[in-house]
């Protein structure tokens, strides 16, 4: 139990079936779950609630669950990350893990707070829209994957991706969020 957040009872999540602690994030992340599986189209079997990166930063190393990876026909399209507050200051972190969640760049990035969002390129971190109505449905991710090049990250840039993931996530992250599993040398993924 994360002792930073107000834990209002459980909640059942829409996607996973899983009962989660009922917190104020929980309840904006559900929020966008059903717009998700609603009026955006999506089936529960295209996302992947809080899928786990693996990060490192030298000898350090950590799994970050990432609150979406959308998968549309067994291909990484769309990553959903929330966070209280301001878009802008996740943007990089979340650009970074959009180029180490899959064997690909994945296109579409989102950062929302639950009650906003911005819609990034995955490739060169532009803005293609703002707003929750803006996140792409699932028609139009399939069409925008279609003429995608799915462009491969080199091991030299995902080092780079990693660090900055571990540097906003982890090294920033408060001591209590049980949400980061910070793992020793002898785990492994």
């Amino acid at each position: 139990m994360a002792a930073h957040h107000l834990i209002l009872g459980t909640l059942t999540d829409v996607i996973t079936g899983e009962t989660l602690d009922d917190t104020l994030d929980e309840r904006h992340r559900q929020r966008v779950a059903k717009l998700l599986l609603g009026d955006k189209g999506y089936e529960g079997q295209d996302i992947t609630a809080r899928f786990p990166v693996t990060v490192q930063a030298g000898e350090r190393r950590a799994r970050v669950p990432v609150d979406f990876l959308i998968r549309v026909g067994g291909v990484a399209g769309m990553l959903i990350r929330y966070g209280p507050g301001s878009l802008v200051t996740r943007h990089r972190p979340t650009l970074a893990l959009a180029r180490l969640a899959a064997p690909h760049t994945v296109p579409v990035v989102v950062v929302t707070n639950g009650r906003d969002a911005d819609i990034l390129s995955g490739t060169d971190g532009r803005i293609l829209g703002s707003g929750l109505n803006a996140i792409p449905t699932r028609s139009d991710l399939e069409a925008l994957l279609r003429h995608f090049d799915f462009p491969k990250i080199s091991a030299e840039r995902a080092e780079r991706e990693s660090r900055i993931v571990y540097a906003y996530e982890v090294d920033d992250s408060c001591p209590c969020d049980d949400t980061i599993c910070r793992l020793s040398g002898e785990e492994r993924e």
